[in-house]
């Protein structure tokens, strides 16, 4: 099985923590050249100095999803040095918890600016280069949310159903020129924003986050959160030649947490 990212450029959002740091590692682990993308300059280098080094050059860019057209200008000013990008992963922090009644029209609009109108600039960058390379691979971080949603997130289970719909209508449109596209879908996994949660729940219900990690970990059928190196490596493969003829479907890695297929 051809695993090898050896030449390929790939861009990883969000990539000082969490899911989004445990891609870059991943894609660098495998030979690829990874520039990563995030808003924090002190841990941007802080990522770099971890990544695995095969002779390759990784590097990050500086940017806010909250502007999206900045993001696309400095990622279209890497490309002149980067060349193409082979690979892209989106991924963004999600839209704060509560549910969907009591949420203000404005943030459905700043989760819809950071998630579809950030992916679709960054793939509109992107992906002259992966046409011309007649290959790429974008990847879109998401959620479970759009097989079932979660109680409690009313504006992210929104927000994540859009982008599900927007990277299907991607593949069938890109499939014909080698580029895949398609939606890792991440239960439960030991990041900051899945600590948030639990907090947030804990404070709301009166119980202790010890409560609602247990009772958390009790619906999953493994019994355990996920690590973010586990959702990496389902990016990992998605990113190689090896999943070539895999387009357009969402992944769930959660453990067995989702009740439908």
């Amino acid at each position: 099985m051809n695993l090898n990212l050896s030449k390929r450029n790939a861009l990883v959002c969000g990539s000082t923590q969490g899911i989004g740091k445990a891609s870059a590692i991943a894609l660098a682990d495998l030979g690829a050249n990874v520039t990563l993308l995030a808003r924090n300059e002190e841990k941007l280098k802080e990522v770099i100095a971890e990544l695995p080094t095969k002779y390759q050059d990784h590097g990050y860019i500086v940017a806010d999803f909250t502007h999206p057209k900045e993001v696309g200008q400095k990622v279209a000013e890497q490309l002149k040095r980067v060349g193409t990008y082979h690979i892209l992963v989106n991924n963004t922090g999600g839209p704060a918890g509560g549910p969907i009644f009591s949420a203000a029209v404005d943030e459905f609009e700043n989760a819809f600016t950071q998630h579809l109108k950030c992916n679709h600039i960054l793939a509109q960058t992107v992906v002259p280069g992966m046409k011309e390379a007649d290959f790429g691979r974008i990847i879109n971080i998401i959620s479970t949310s759009v097989k079932q949603p979660l109680d409690g997130l009313g504006v992210s289970n929104t927000i994540r159903g859009a982008v599900a719909n927007w990277s299907k209508t991607l593949a069938n449109e890109l499939g014909e020129f080698g580029i895949t596209v398609n939606n890792i879908l991440p239960g439960a996994t030991s990041t900051v924003r899945l600590s948030e949660i639990i907090k947030n729940k804990a404070e709301k219900t009166g119980k202790s986050v010890e409560e609602i990690s247990r009772a958390m970990k009790n619906s999953i059928p493994a019994k355990r959160f996920a690590q973010p190196g586990e959702i990496a490596n389902a990016v990992a493969f998605l990113a190689s030649e090896a999943a070539s003829y895999i387009n357009g479907i969402n992944v769930p890695v959660d453990g067995g947490r989702t009740k439908s297929l």
